[in-house]
C-alpha cells in the first residue's frame, strides 16, 4: 500500500474543542456536535483504501472511535499547525509512502469518494487541494514535502488557502469542489442531523 492518509484531531474535551461554535450552543452541545463529526470522519476513513494515520492533538486515546484494526495512532508534534502537518507529511514520506492526504474531522460534506479522487488526481498533479467555503482548505494531497506550504501562514484565517495557491504556482494543483467546514453556528445551521445537539 502506497497512499497514506492522515486525520488530524483535536482531542474531544469539554471547553477544548470547537470554541466558536461554543460561544453560540455552548460547550456541551459544541462537543456532542465535534464528536459526531468525528464518527463520520472514521466512518468516512475506512472506506478509503490507504493506510490511515490519525493524529491527536494532545494525547493519543485508547479504545475510542479510532479501531486499530483501521487506524494507527500518532501524536501531532510542532509549535502551529503548519508544523505539525509538516512533521506528519515528513514522517509518512520517511515511511517510503508515494501519495499522501491529509484531511480535516469537521465536514459533514467529506466523503470516500472524494477521496480517493484526491489520490489518483496525485497520479498527474504535484498537489491536490479541498478548498473550503472559509478561505481555508478540508484536504491537502501531496507526492513530495513542499516545505513553503507549511510556512508563514495565518493559520485559522481565510487567507490560508489563498497564500498555499500562491506557493504552489509553480506545480500543477488539481482542486476539489468547494465544502464546507463546520466551525460556527452558521456552518452548521442547514444540516438536519445535528438539529437534535441544540433545539432541546
Amino acid at each position: 500500500m502506497t497512499n497514506a492518509l492522515i486525520i488530524f484531531t483535536r482531542n474531544p474535551e469539554l471547553g477544548k474543542c470547537k470554541t466558536r461554535l461554543a460561544k453560540s450552543i455552548g460547550n456541551e452541545a459544541a462537543l456532542n456536535i465535534y464528536k459526531y463529526l468525528l464518527e463520520h470522519t472514521a466512518d468516512v476513513a475506512k472506506k478509503v483504501d490507504a493506510q490511515r494515520f490519525v493524529f491527536y492533538s494532545e494525547n493519543i486515546q485508547v479504545n475510542d472511535i479510532w479501531d486499530t484494526n483501521y487506524f494507527q495512532k500518532q501524536l501531532q508534534k510542532g509549535n502551529n499547525l503548519g508544523e505539525r502537518m509538516q512533521n506528519a507529511f515528513n514522517m509518512l514520506l520517511s515511511k517510503k509512502f508515494k501519495k499522501i492526504i491529509i484531511v480535516g474531522s469537521d465536514l459533514l460534506d467529506l466523503n470516500a469518494a472524494l477521496i480517493t479522487k484526491a489520490f489518483n488526481k496525485l497520479e498527474n498533479h504535484d498537489a491536490v487541494i479541498g478548498p473550503a467555503q472559509d478561505g481555508g482548505y478540508y484536504l491537502l494531497g501531496m507526492k513530495k514535502l513542499m516545505l513553503t506550504v507549511f510556512q508563514n501562514k495565518d493559520w485559522g484565517t481565510e487567507t490560508v488557502r489563498a497564500h498555499t495557491l500562491e506557493n504552489l504556482k509553480n506545480n500543477s494543483v488539481y482542486l476539489l469542489k468547494e465544502l464546507n467546514d463546520i466551525d460556527t453556528f452558521e456552518d452548521m445551521q442547514h444540516y438536519k442531523e445535528l438539529n437534535p445537539f441544540y433545539n432541546k
